[in-house]
Order: C-alpha cells, then sequence, then structure tokens
C-alpha cells in the first residue's frame, strides 16, 4: 500500500516551489530530495560538501532526473542561501537574446532596447546561477561564458566597457555528453574544465528502482491523497523503465490522481505502454540503454503511439533532437526509407504524413532517407522481390522523393 506516510531510507522533504519573477530576490526553499537508493544518499551527501564550497558545479544526467532539484538543493545548503537562485535554460533561448539575458544591454543597442536591462549575472550577484542545458550553447556564447568564469567581469550588449566584477557561483547541468561534443568540436575543452570543478551525476530512475515506490509515495503525500495499489501495479511500476525519469513518473501519478479509482489501483488503470511494457527489464538491471531503442521497441511492439506518448516527451524536453532523430533513423531502416511507412509503424493515423513532415521540419528533426533507400537497393540486387520490396520502388516512390527532399 502506497500512502501519505514518512518515506524509509534518507529522504529530505521541502515543498519545491518554481521560481517566478517575483520570487527573484527570496531565499529559495529547501526542494524534495528523495534519496532510498544507496547511489542518490551517497548523491545526497556529496552535494552537501559542495554547498560548503563556492567551487563550479556540473550536474549531468538524462531530462528528467531532477538535475534542477540538486542544483536548488546545493544552493539552499549553502552560505549562499539567503541570496538569489537564477535558472537560465540554455536551449530555450536563441544565441542573440542569450547574450543579452545573461550580461544585459544598454539602451538602443539593437532593436528593441527601449531601456537598459540588467543581465541574469548581475541578478544573481552574491547568490547562484543555474545554466541548465550548458551543452546548448553556441562556441560564441562559450567564450563569453568563459571570460565571464575567469575574470568575473561582464559586458552589457551595446557598451563599450566592462562593469564591475560579480560575485557569482556557477551551477551548470546539462544531458549531454560534454566529451563527445569536445571530441566534435561543439564544446570548449577549457570551458569544460572550468564548469567541472564538482561533477555530480544523477543517475537514470530505471538504475535506481529503490527509489519509485518512495517517489510514489512523496507525490501522493503532496497531493494529501492516500491510495492502494495492486500487486500487478506496482510490479508494472517497478519494472518500467520510466524513459522520462521523475518527470514521466510524476506525471503517471498526476493521471492517476485525477482518474476515479476509489483508492484502489489496479495495472488496467497504468497508461498502456506501462502495461505492455513492463517486463522490458527487470529491476536490478545496470547496462547502457539508449532513449531511441526503447522509444522504438514502445511503438513497435507494446502499443505505443508516436503522438500519444513520443511527442509529448519531445514538447516537454524529456527526450532531446538527437533522441528523435536516431528514433526515425532505426524507423526509416525498417521501411525502407519510406516516411510515409512510419505512420503506421509508430502507431499514427493513415493520414498524418504531412502532419509529421511538418512537425520535424519545424524542429529540425528530418532525417535523410537516401542511405535507406540504397540499403535496401543492395539488399534487392541480392535477393528476390517481396511485397516490401515492391512497396519501396512502387510509383508513389519518386513523389515521396519529391516532398520530403
Amino acid at each position: 500500500m502506497i500512502e501519505s506516510r514518512d518515506l524509509t531510507g534518507r529522504a529530505l522533504r521541502a515543498e519545491k516551489s518554481l521560481l517566478r519573477p517575483a520570487d527573484m530576490f527570496l531565499p529559495v526553499e529547501r526542494p524534495d530530495f528523495v534519496a532510498a537508493s544507496p547511489v542518490m544518499q551517497e548523491l545526497l551527501s556529496i552535494a552537501e560538501q559542495s554547498a560548503e564550497s563556492n567551487a563550479k558545479v556540473l550536474i549531468t544526467g538524462e531530462s528528467g532526473v531532477g538535475k534542477d532539484v540538486v542544483a536548488r538543493y546545493i544552493h539552499s545548503c549553502s552560505s549562499r542561501r539567503r541570496e538569489p537562485f537564477v535558472a537560465v535554460n540554455c536551449a530555450g533561448i536563441t544565441e542573440t537574446l542569450l547574450e543579452s539575458e545573461l550580461f544585459g544591454h544598454v539602451k538602443g543597442s539593437f532593436t528593441g532596447a527601449y531601456r537598459d536591462k540588467r543581465g541574469k549575472l548581475q541578478l544573481a550577484h552574491r547568490g547562484t546561477l543555474f545554466l541548465d542545458e550548458v551543452g546548448e550553447m553556441s562556441l560564441r556564447m562559450q567564450a563569453l561564458l568563459l571570460r565571464f568564469l575567469e575574470n568575473g567581469e561582464i559586458q552589457a550588449v551595446g557598451s563599450d566597457h566592462s562593469q564591475a566584477r560579480l560575485d557569482v557561483r556557477v551551477v551548470a547541468a546539462t544531458n549531454r555528453d560534454l566529451n563527445d561534443l569536445v571530441a566534435s568540436g561543439k564544446f570548449r575543452e577549457d570551458l569544460l574544465y572550468r564548469l567541472r570543478v564538482i561533477h555530480l551525476h544523477v543517475p537514470p530512475l530505471r538504475q535506481r528502482p529503490q527509489d519509485v515506490q518512495a517517489l510514489m509515495a512523496h507525490f501522493l503525500r503532496r497531493a494529501g491523497r492516500q491510495l492502494e495499489f495492486t500487486e500487478d501495479a506496482l510490479r508494472a511500476f517497478q519494472r518500467y523503465r520510466w524513459p522520462g525519469n521523475v518527470r514521466e513518473l510524476l506525471n503517471v501519478m498526476e493521471q492517476i490522481l485525477w482518474k476515479p479509482n476509489r483508492g484502489l489501483v489496479a495495472a488496467e488503470q497504468l497508461p498502456i505502454t506501462m502495461r505492455n511494457g513492463a517486463g522490458l527489464i527487470t529491476p536490478l538491471q545496470d547496462r547502457r540503454h539508449h532513449v531511441a531503442d526503447d522509444l522504438y521497441d514502445a511503438l513497435v511492439n507494446h502499443g505505443a503511439s508516436f503522438w500519444e506518448h513520443v511527442y509529448p516527451m519531445f514538447m516537454a524536453r524529456d527526450i532531446t533532437r538527437h533522441d528523435l532523430r536516431e528514433l526515425l533513423r532505426r524507423g526509416l531502416s525498417e521501411t525502407r526509407g519510406r516516411y510515409k511507412s512510419l505512420l503506421s509503424l509508430f502507431g499514427m493515423p493513415s493520414g498524418d504524413y504531412r502532419r509529421l513532415m511538418n512537425f520535424l521540419a519545424a524542429h529540425d528533426c528530418r532525417v535523410g532517407f537516401q542511405e535507406f533507400r540504397n540499403l535496401g537497393q543492395s539488399s534487392r540486387a541480392s535477393s528476390p522481390k517481396s511485397p516490401l520490396h515492391a512497396a519501396t520502388t512502387g510509383e508513389d516512390g519518386p513523389v515521396e522523393i519529391a516532398r520530403v527532399s
């Protein structure tokens, strides 16, 4: 039975608050930090130790694991807790606006700059600046950030001189592998060294199944509800992969709370991906997984739908453009490069071809189909034609090429 009671294991609790502009200069309350598993208890201890210094911290982990909670927790435990905690989402702002957002601008520096504006770095003076999704920064912005980290000085957009030195502790987070980005020339190695003085990695929820039930109880306590789960339902929670991690678990719990369940939750009331995909893993598996593999398996083998499951995760930033492109590559490999055939493969209505292509184009997620067509031609050269081969080279093939190219 899951009910509103104290959690087992080490858990620190305080209502998590969203940072609103009106709260900018108010002390940040200590956020919820549920740590029932040994790995999260160790992370909690390291976070507390890091709070005692002013060293820069890099927090890594998949989307939805709670990197922002760790950052707020470090700030709330530090000597800066009565000063501002300022968060900036580097992935949600264009390069031009991000420079103004961080360093501020002077009146008339660009169209729409009707007055001087203080940047987030100035607002975070004596406090903490949280740079979320720092791996999405352009190389130019990385150079500007590196200069600030080296001397503490900023220069507002449109200003001809540097301003006074600032005292800001920087905590950065990313779901990208920065070492890979450095190797590919997309992230500055010197900036990585500056940011990664203390490195905290938050493991995905599938690698710490002990936290699942603790988080369930915590969400119910926050909602002021008591629910009982059947054994099958609890088993589904424990064995599900949670590609969206804690954020997805919270979403599932909110869905359950809004359903008429009379206090008892059965497996039939859980989302279809949890019911059909409950046996994908055992709770103690500890090996590298790829998000695209999980999504592809859920779509093709377990009744999930692209619009109902993948699309919301992408819009909520639970998965990245890279994850979505990798999913498309797996699908196009199966359909021999035919985007139209992805509709049935990924559980979409047959009339959604234009909607899918517009969505992919709008978010720069389209994948070229030519290499997959070439694979199909190679296989046809060594084997007799099958219905799928015939469909690949049918009359509508050139039409699709004209639309997609």
